[in-house]
């Protein structure tokens, strides 16, 4: 029952949409009426409000880390305990995805699996971060890096000898988070993909 009401509370959070909710506090538009549609940071950038997207990106980047921080801390170290933590990471991140709260229509899911792999183990998130930030700088695309780093993070998790259900989860996520990337990864391989700090109908 704790369980599952862990894993319910990871999902509710994990839907409060943090691009909504700052765009709405800053008065600008809903993200998902430009740019790509996105509730996301990088298209509340296409706002040019900057500080939104900092705080939208801190905000789904909190979120991820506070459900697994709180899932690591309460669970047992046993193996029971290691999947109690693997469910919570990926309830919060479904959440993200398919928040209640939009219909089921939200993110992509890109600083909420950063907060998530920082929570996870701290080494593994930055190595993440590292990859994003990388690829981010030399291309200039998010969607490019994202992807980049969503490829990475299972080889990193492995090669940092974390548990397996954990591996697991986060193959799973760096799927999902392709998966939710199709249209971005269409319009790359047209060369039609927007570049980072674009603003929306430039």
């Amino acid at each position: 029952m704790f369980t599952l009401l862990f894993i319910v509370a990871a999902y509710l959070l994990g839907s409060v949409s943090f691009a909504v909710v700052t765009s709405r506090a800053f008065g600008i538009a809903d993200p998902r009426t430009y740019g790509s549609g996105n509730p996301g940071a990088t298209n509340v950038l296409r706002s040019g409000k900057k500080s939104a997207a900092a705080l939208t990106l801190l905000g789904d980047a909190a979120k991820g880390w506070l459900a697994v921080a709180l899932a690591i801390h309460f669970a047992s170290s046993d193996a029971q305990g290691v999947l109690r933590v693997a469910l919570v990471f990926m309830a919060v991140f479904l959440g993200h995805l398919y928040p209640v709260f939009l219909r089921f229509q939200g993110g992509k899911g890109v600083a909420t699996a950063l907060g998530i792999l920082l929570a996870l183990n701290l080494w593994l998130g930055l190595a993440a971060l590292a990859t994003w930030l990388a690829v981010a700088l030399v291309f200039r695309l998010s969607s490019f890096a994202a992807l980049m780093a969503a490829l990475s993070a299972p080889i990193y998790a492995y090669e940092l000898n974390l548990h397996r259900e954990w591996v697991v989860a986060c193959t799973l996520m760096s799927l999902l988070l392709i998966w939710r990337h199709k249209r971005n990864i269409q319009n790359l391989l047209a060369g039609q993909e927007s570049r980072i700090g674009k603003k929306a109908g430039s």
